[in-house]
Order: structure tokens, then sequence, then C-alpha cells
């Protein structure tokens, strides 16, 4: 499978997520949708971001946006931490890495002087019709959920 080009439709895909639930593409066709991706639950800047996401989230859903956060964490890990910081969004495990390969979102990484490979804190947005009309790499956290809102806003 190849990787996601802006201005393109994303292929189809259905990943497993919190609520006992499975995330289809092609069912959220008519909402805009926008999936981050995150290193690892319960962690500083993983939490800061989920928090700032949740703080916007009246917001985005007067502008027909859902929102998922995807890790390579389980199901139980993302029900804690989903539960502990009362996130209106969904979380998709990803733990055989198929989105964060389709998304190319997996990096190497430094952490302590060793590498390793990692999620690359990413953010897309996908249109209604399905077609990837943003994409963030790189993600710093700060003011970073208010850019997303800024670009929903825009399409």
């Amino acid at each position: 499978m190849s990787s996601v080009e802006l201005n393109k439709p994303v292929p189809d895909f259905e990943a497993p997520a919190t609520g006992d639930q499975t995330v289809r593409l092609a069912d959220l066709r008519g909402q805009n949708v926008v999936i981050y991706f995150y290193p690892k639950d319960n962690t500083p800047g993983c939490t800061t971001e989920g928090q700032d996401f949740r703080d916007r989230m009246k917001a985005f859903v007067e502008l027909d946006t859902e929102i998922f956060g995807v890790s390579r964490d389980g199901l139980k890990a993302h029900e804690n931490f989903r539960a502990k910081h009362e996130f209106p969004f969904h979380l998709i495990s990803d733990k055989d890495e198929s989105l964060c390969k389709l998304f190319d979102v997996i990096k190497l990484k430094k952490l302590y002087g060793k590498e390793h490979l990692g999620i690359e804190r990413s953010t897309f947005l996908i249109d209604k019709e399905g077609v990837l009309r943003k994409e963030w790499r790189g993600v710093k956290v700060k003011g970073h959920a208010e850019e997303v809102l800024e670009a929903v806003k825009a399409l």
C-alpha cells in the first residue's frame, strides 16, 4: 500500500478503536476527519495534544469534523488514557502499524542517544469527500490544535 498524497483521495482503511468499535474511513464520508498520530499514551506531549483537541471539540463538531488519535498502544491503554483525560473522541490502536505505514509516520528517532523507529507526531485533515487536504509532520504541540481548527474552517 502506498502512502497518502495531498489533494488525492485517502485509501479506505479500517482499524480498531476505543468504545469497542472499528473505524472505517468510508463510513465517515460527509464529515471532515482529523487523524493525529502521537507516540505514546500518558506521556506529557501526547497528553497535552489530546487535551488541546478535547478543549476545542465543540468547535470541530460544529464544523462537521471527527477527530481520531492514533498510536501503537493497545486498546486497553487507549481506554484508560481516554477516560483519564475525558477525551470526547476515539483513539485508534495501530499495533500492526498499517495506518502508520499508510500515512508514512514511522521515522528513525533518537531517545537518550539511542536510535529507534517511532511515530513522528503528525496530523492529517481529510475533507468530506475523503481527500487529504492538509498534513502537518514533525508537529510541535503548542498551538497545533488551534492551527488544525483554522485549517478546517478554511475548507
